[in-house]
């Protein structure tokens, strides 16, 4: 795990880069507020470092924004394109903590990258409390522990060696399972083309308890 210190350091550049982008932008905190449909409370204290987000609600400032991604985390004098790049378990990678679960940032994300390598730490108890949708594909790996995955109307239950794969731009979710801590691993891939920004925060979440569920054990 991250050192609490780096990972300050990690929320307050996001924060720097995503203050820096709004004013560029030309918006006030209420205007990216109402179009991110985010609060401006968060909106204030993410700016300023004091609090973090998931990947979900990074994505969707960053769609509001005309920002890529990867431009919250790469370094200004990387590569347009990643040749190489080796990360070791003793490394301290990129530890954002969001509602949830907990990531970090692996691999991918230059300019030109078409991938992009998380790891996910879903504690007990936790799950992600609202369906997500983007454009392109992820696959994500189960580690360790059991996770639920709510893919549209349906859900998919893996355990440790069990993996799926998805149209991101499907409304999805997912949720600890088990009884301790569920690692997975998470790759995710740009579109082939750039379409317009789904707006996916408005769409609608999956059904409950009584949709149909896929054991994969």
């Amino acid at each position: 795990m991250a050192a609490p210190d780096r990972i300050d350091g990690i929320t307050r550049e996001i924060g720097r880069r995503l203050r820096t982008a709004r004013s560029a932008a030309g918006l006030t905190l209420a205007d990216l507020a109402g179009r991110s449909e985010l609060s401006e409370g968060f909106l204030s204290r993410l700016e300023r470092g004091h609090a973090s987000a998931s990947i979900a609600n990074l994505i969707r400032l960053a769609d509001v924004l005309s920002l890529g991604l990867h431009e919250l985390f790469a370094d200004p004098a990387a590569p347009a394109r990643t040749e190489i790049a080796v990360h070791r378990g003793g490394d301290a990678p990129q530890e954002v903590t969001s509602a949830g679960y907990r990531w970090r940032h692996l691999a991918g994300g230059a300019p030109l990258d078409r991938l992009e390598v998380f790891h996910l730490v879903f504690p007990r108890r936790e799950a992600m409390p609202t369906m997500v949708s983007h454009p392109g594909q992820e696959h994500c790996f189960v580690l360790s522990g059991e996770v639920l995955f709510h893919v549209g109307d349906r859900r998919h239950r893996l355990g440790a060696g069990d993996g799926i794969l998805i149209d991101s731009a499907l409304p999805h979710r997912a949720e600890n399972a088990g009884d301790g801590e569920a690692h997975v691993l998470m790759t995710v891939s740009s579109a082939a083309e750039a379409p317009a920004p789904v707006e996916w925060w408005q769409l609608p979440a999956a059904g409950g308890a009584h949709d149909n569920e896929e054991e994969t054990r």
